[in-house]
């Protein structure tokens, strides 16, 4: 019988994280080279890209030719997480060690060369704005690390990893660049390298850190509550009359307005809205949430589609990680009926026997076996967080 416990015993005890990923075609050397073309010269890579997805999706995603699988910073952070919250109720001294584990790779395997320790994607990166190592830290993937060793801490009693905490401070501080600064807004960059387009969701993120620090340092409350509003004042702003938000902070081509990164902002808003109080946020949450339902979700799948503005055609019909944040975010919001009907769509749909698939493409085709980053690990935090057995 499929239960969270079953699940867990089989992706969070392992030691071994490493995994495959949706995206292992575009780390390739050919697929590097695509996506460039396609960024820059879309009329040149249009056809090279669909193909290579058509042979990923249809011919190689069981053989995983010239794939290679990958430790992702994300996934060990999850895992601490998820240890900690099954410690905490349970007490089973197994997950501390789980969740130490997972730290220490962590503590061991950052983002070398900045101000403090930072965490990104560990894999080459090509997107619209711009080309990233897999040494390029993002503010969308250390906040998980941040949340996970103030977390253990806090259960655990232990504090071997507190002299970390304060120099990811200082990274948000020194090495992300002040994209919008002014006297009410401030907007952060995605990564410390030059880019052209804001991302809107990474502002969330930053927002997020800020809120962990603020409780932590009182000496800087005033100054970090500052950061906190002039932030939420850009999102506010970034939002669209109907509740959505787009991709990037602009209208240039290539925009988008999709599910999962819609409820990052969100998931991001209520968090820090429970901290620090933030002026409107109930406001933007409602009506984003509401933008999310009434435009994403499928009501005959019972799931939530990809996007509802999209700048490219996709195969894809539903994705795991659109799902599980949504799952997230509805029990942050106590919203039990989408709760209910998710977590049994997710089920019938995305999970066969212990195995967890990431997308379903056309025409209603599984792929992406138990691939952890992408989205396993956020679909385990969803379920253990809001307390569904998932039986």
């Amino acid at each position: 019988m499929l239960s969270v416990d079953n699940l867990v015993d089989q992706y969070i005890l392992p030691d071994d994280q490493t995994s495959y990923d949706p995206y292992d075609i575009w780390n390739t050397r050919t697929g590097i080279l695509v996506k460039k073309m396609f960024y820059q010269r879309r009329w040149l890579g249009v056809l090279p890209a669909a193909a290579l997805t058509v042979v990923d999706f249809y011919f190689n995603n069981s053989l995983r030719l010239g794939y290679s699988k990958r430790n992702y910073p994300v996934v060990y952070a999850y895992r601490a997480l998820i240890a900690t919250e099954l410690y905490r109720k349970s007490a089973d001294s197994k997950l501390l060690d789980v969740a130490k584990k997972s730290l220490t790779w962590l503590v061991n395997n950052y983002s070398t060369g900045y101000s403090g320790y930072c965490w990104g994607a560990n894999m080459p990166w090509v997107s619209k704005n711009g080309v990233y190592t897999e040494n390029t830290p993002f503010i969308t993937n250390t906040p998980y690390v941040l949340e996970a060793l103030l977390q253990y801490a806090r259960v655990s009693g232990d504090t071997s990893f507190n002299h970390i905490v304060p120099t990811i401070f200082e990274f948000i501080e020194r090495d992300l660049i002040k994209q919008v600064d002014t006297k009410n807004e401030l907007a952060l960059s995605y990564s410390p390298q030059t880019e052209q387009r804001i991302v809107i969701n990474a502002n969330s993120y930053a927002m997020y850190c800020y809120s962990l620090f603020y409780s932590l340092y009182p000496e800087k409350s005033t100054y970090i509550s500052e950061k906190i509003k002039r932030i939420c004042n850009f999102l506010k702003q970034q939002q669209q009359p109907d509740g959505s938000w787009l991709y990037y902070a602009d209208n240039e081509q290539g925009n988008f307005i999709d599910c999962f990164h819609s409820c990052f902002i969100l998931k991001n808003l209520i968090r820090v809205n429970k901290i620090i109080r933030l002026e409107g946020a109930e406001k933007m949450i409602e009506t984003g949430y509401s933008f999310i339902k009434d435009n994403f979700f499928d009501s005959k799948k019972g799931l939530f589609r990809r996007f509802s503005k999209q700048d490219s055609i996709s195969l894809i019909k539903f994705d795991l990680y659109d799902n599980a944040e949504m799952l997230n975010l509805a029990g942050l919001l106590n919203d039990k009926p989408v709760t209910e009907i998710l977590q049994l769509s997710i089920k019938e749909k995305f999970i066969a026997g212990n195995d967890i698939y990431s997308q379903i493409i056309f025409p209603n085709k599984r792929i992406n076996r138990n691939t952890l980053r992408w989205a396993v690990m956020p679909l385990l935090y969803a379920l253990v967080h809001n307390n569904i057995k998932f039986s």
